[in-house]
């Protein structure tokens, strides 16, 4: 496990690349998150990445994230907390407790999941999402049809929960591109991705704001960031392989 000091060396290392990506398409550094994703990982590294300066943090699944939530419960406070693996139905009770913003809503019966634990937990305000859409085309990938994406994001804005509260504040999307190395084949994905969110936008649905594009992990953040990414998730170039 990295130390402290070697994430922090990442973690400028990744700021100054961003630097120079954004420098190059007019955008401004700020406007991106980086997430660091602590996936097999244990729950010291979430420790380490906040002393490097890391206020974000990003977890795959249900059960390892609450196991480190356990071990470092004194600091829940100091950083935002995503889960940007996939959502089971079974465990959107347990993420909803867990979590300040969930990155995979990808169904109508997950979102109306959603509503109903909201409901069950009398949570008073709406759960930040993102609409998590396949832009490559993998069956292997989670992720609704790019095509079916503004109709989910219509239902999820409709949907009640506690005291008919919004259940979900949907925040924009988010993209897993293609696993290539040649980045001029994974781009597609992202400015399919950027493309889409401009054209939900222009439908104007009432309590939607397009305000995040979380799309961009280790080996493909830089191209992510030239197309419009908001957050990017990243694991590997600041933690290491994991264990």
């Amino acid at each position: 496990m990295l130390s402290a000091e070697q994430i922090r060396a990442n973690y400028l290392m990744v700021q100054e690349q961003l630097a120079k990506v954004c420098a190059r398409v007019g955008k401004n550094p700020a406007e991106v998150t980086i997430v660091g994703v602590t996936k097999g990982h244990p729950g010291e590294i979430i420790k380490r990445a906040l002393q490097a300066g890391i206020s974000d943090i990003g977890e795959n699944r249900i059960q390892e994230a609450k196991a480190k939530l356990t071990e470092i419960s004194e600091l829940r406070s100091s950083f935002r907390f995503h889960l940007v693996g996939h959502l089971q139905s079974n465990k959107v009770r347990s993420a909803l407790t867990l979590f300040d913003l969930i990155h995979s809503i990808d169904s109508t019966h997950l979102a109306l999941e959603v509503a109903r634990c909201h409901k069950q937990l009398e949570i008073d305000h709406p759960i930040p999402c993102l609409i998590e859409v396949n832009t490559s085309g993998e069956e292997t990938k989670f992720g609704c049809a790019v095509e079916e994406a503004g109709e989910l994001v219509a239902y999820c804005a409709s949907l009640t929960g506690y005291n008919n509260l919004p259940a979900i504040e949907v925040r924009g999307l988010m993209t897993i591109g293609l696993w290539d190395a040649d980045q001029e084949r994974v781009r597609p994905c992202f400015v399919t991705l950027r493309k889409l969110a401009e054209r939900i936008t222009e439908q104007k649905i009432p309590k939607v704001k397009m305000k995040e594009l979380s799309m961009g992990m280790s080996g493909d953040y830089p191209t992510a960031v030239e197309e419009g990414a908001t957050m990017t998730r990243l694991g590997t170039v600041l933690f290491g392989a994991r264990t």
